[in-house]
């Protein structure tokens, strides 16, 4: 899978830095991974909550983070939407907050 906007995750990890090899571990995960749908998702990630055919929500780091993505299986691409800690997480709507 190719991931768009890995700079997301990167600028995140320079202010939390309990986030950078978790993260660093998903990216790699993602890269090696061909999900053709996200039932096939789901086998891998169990915590994983798909939120409708292309928004997931990935639990990072113990689920400390969470990480919103937006996945066109087709394309086999991922969209960064948006990274932050699970209190901030809980402030938003994960279905419909926007690109960051």
């Amino acid at each position: 899978m190719r991931i768009i906007a890995i700079s997301t995750l990167k600028n995140f990890w320079v202010t939390n830095k309990a986030a950078e090899q978790p993260l660093k571990a998903w990216i790699q995960e993602a890269k090696n991974s061909v999900w053709k749908n996200a039932a096939e998702l789901k086998e891998k990630y169990k915590s994983a909550s798909i939120l409708n055919s292309k928004r997931t929500v990935f639990n990072i780091k113990g689920n400390d983070y969470r990480l919103i993505v937006d996945i066109e299986y087709r394309l086999r691409i991922i969209f960064i939407v948006w990274i932050g800690t699970h209190t901030e997480y809980d402030k938003l709507d994960a279905k419909t907050i926007s690109y960051d």
